[in-house]
């Protein structure tokens, strides 16, 4: 299917707590980086025993499931924020707290391959509604606590949002597995 191209959002089209993410995504077609992302997301982690998504590379940090989790949590959230906004919506979205999200889910206790499948099928939801929006919807605003969004700055914020992700996944959570392996077969 062909699509329309949705361009990077300016500064002024969300709040600039958004500003780290949005920054975070490379130049391209923001479909396809998507797409890309979630296929780099599953291979990063998918080879990952259960027992090795448990890890924390420090006490008091998140688990890679819960990372994946929140991931998924996070991107419905912002896809239906970017829904409410393409629809007109006037109200003040509610925020959400992350750390409560993560406490109140059961993400340890679930395989890491179901967490990814999850996180595979609501980044295919999240592809499909922005690849049927036209220039007009994507230029919709809506708001949030935090200020207001265009519908496209939630898109840009969904990807720049897991490329933070997948930056401390490699750097702090695999890097340290792969030295605890390294380590333990001495």
């Amino acid at each position: 299917m062909a699509h329309a191209r949705i361009a990077r959002p300016k500064e002024g089209e969300y709040a600039q707590y958004f500003h780290r993410y949005i920054t975070r995504v490379p130049d391209g077609d923001l479909i396809e980086i998507l797409n890309e992302q979630a296929a780099s997301t599953r291979a990063m982690l998918g080879s990952l025993s259960d027992t090795d998504a448990l890890f924390r590379y420090e006490p008091g940090k998140w688990s890679i499931k819960q990372v994946v989790g929140h991931l998924t949590d996070t991107e419905r959230i912002m896809a239906y924020r970017a829904l409410c906004f393409a629809r007109g919506e006037q109200a003040v979205l509610p925020s959400f707290e992350e750390d409560d999200y993560v406490k109140a889910a059961r993400f340890d206790d679930r395989d890491l391959s179901d967490l990814l499948a999850e996180l595979g099928l609501v980044r295919a939801s999240t592809v499909a509604f922005f690849d049927g929006l036209n220039e007009e919807e994507l230029m919709r605003r809506g708001r949030i606590p935090s200020g207001e969004h265009t519908v496209r700055a939630m898109a840009y914020n969904i990807a720049g949002h897991e490329r933070h992700h997948q930056q401390i996944l490699s750097d702090r959570y695999l890097t340290a597995l792969r030295a605890g392996a390294v380590a333990g077969a001495r």
